[in-house]
């Protein structure tokens, strides 16, 4: 009995000992084809770095303002007479804009010329007296000074009369106008609205690190919207004799041509310092940065050897140090250099030493003067 007990526990024993054998001869060929496994490789898009010629600018958003501009209203109380002008129209310095209606004090004016022809009359007479020594030098000081005074009153009266015509103060374009024929207007009441449109100001604000790059003289670019791909050309006039205090920001003013009247005083426009043009930049599509709070990064595609032996290309990460940018493009200070082939799409699926799969059939944007569509 004893025997028997043995015999089935050693062969019990020899059975358990053959199916964790054949079990583990398993597990070690799964190992040995998962340690062979790799990841599909991932499709993206690539750029091969160079070394370019690029002109950094400076991107703001300024506001246009006329380099004269004025609301034309009254100094005077009256009724318009005269209207001289169409809105909209183009006009030169000194046109006839608008004249009040003046009969009193012309006819004032009438009054003190009748007193000033008396009173010269009366001056002539005492001088003649005077000379005869008929009458005190008195009297002829006398008269003389009254005909001064009616003379002075003269001028008064037509100076008033000047007053009820309004001229154009200078050479401008008018807006649109907001006096009608017999209206009365009070003084300080705007008739219609006079800007000069060539040239033109661009006024626009940057911090106050970017100080040292600027200069009165640097060329600026200008963009509008509804405006489309068209762009205007000035250079920096002026720049405030101050950094504002709460926004650490320095106010500078441009002047662009303006032949055509394409730009307007009160409009939105992009605005770009060109700064000095660089040689050897090394600049990447932003599409190809990884930005993060612990620092940007780029993938740069490299030639490996994969776990079956095999080369494959895959991806390592490298952190970069970047410098201005211009369109689809940034610059590249440090982490890169010319030659390097960066990701530009996909980026977002990678980690490091993944394998990736190259096709640039299509390629996300790349240019220093993007001109979308909807503009």
């Amino acid at each position: 009995m004893l025997k028997r007990m043995l015999i089935m526990l050693v062969a019990v024993g020899a059975f358990i000992a053959l199916l964790w054998n054949w079990k583990m001869s398993q597990v070690r060929a799964a190992q040995a084809g998962a340690s062979m496994f790799a990841p599909p490789p991932i499709a993206v898009s690539t750029a091969v770095l160079a070394s370019q010629s690029w002109q950094p600018v400076l991107s703001a958003v300024g506001s246009l303002k006329a380099v004269q501009g004025v609301a034309v209203s009254t100094d005077l109380p009256g009724i318009v007479a005269l209207i001289g002008f169409e809105s909209g129209t183009s006009v030169k310095k000194g046109d006839l804009l608008l004249k009040l209606e003046s009969q009193q004090e012309e006819a004032q004016l009438l009054s003190a010329e009748a007193r000033r022809d008396l009173a010269k009359l009366t001056l002539e007479r005492n001088r003649d007296l005077v000379a005869k020594k008929a009458v005190a030098a008195s009297e002829f000081d006398q008269s003389q000074t009254h005909f001064r005074e009616t003379e002075a009153a003269v001028a008064e009266a037509k100076a008033l009369i000047a007053r009820k015509s309004i001229l154009a103060p200078f050479d401008g374009e008018l807006g649109i106008r907001q006096a009608n024929l017999g209206q009365y207007l009070n003084p300080g009441t705007m008739v219609v609205s006079l800007q000069s449109l060539d040239p033109i100001f661009v006024e626009f604000v940057l911090p106050q690190q970017n100080l040292a790059q600027l200069a009165v003289g640097r060329s600026l670019r200008l963009s509008a919207n509804g405006k489309g791909s068209e762009s205007f050309e000035g250079k920096i006039t002026a720049m405030d004799s101050k950094v504002d205090e709460l926004t650490r920001n320095i106010l500078v003013q441009g002047t662009v041509a303006n032949p055509q009247r394409r730009l307007r005083p009160g409009m939105f426009v992009n605005v770009e310092v060109l700064l000095e043009e660089e040689q050897g930049v090394v600049a990447v599509p932003t599409s190809a940065i990884s930005y993060a709070p612990y620092g940007d990064s780029a993938f740069v595609v490299v030639e490996k050897t994969g776990p079956d032996g095999k080369a494959r290309k895959e991806v390592s990460q490298q952190f970069v140090k970047l410098g201005v940018g211009r369109g689809d493009q940034v610059a590249v200070l440090e982490g890169l250099k010319a030659g390097d082939e960066v990701v530009t799409s996909g980026v977002f699926k990678l980690r490091p030493r993944a394998p990736v799969q190259v096709n640039n059939m299509v390629q996300p944007g790349n240019d220093l003067n993007p001109k979308p569509s909807d503009n």
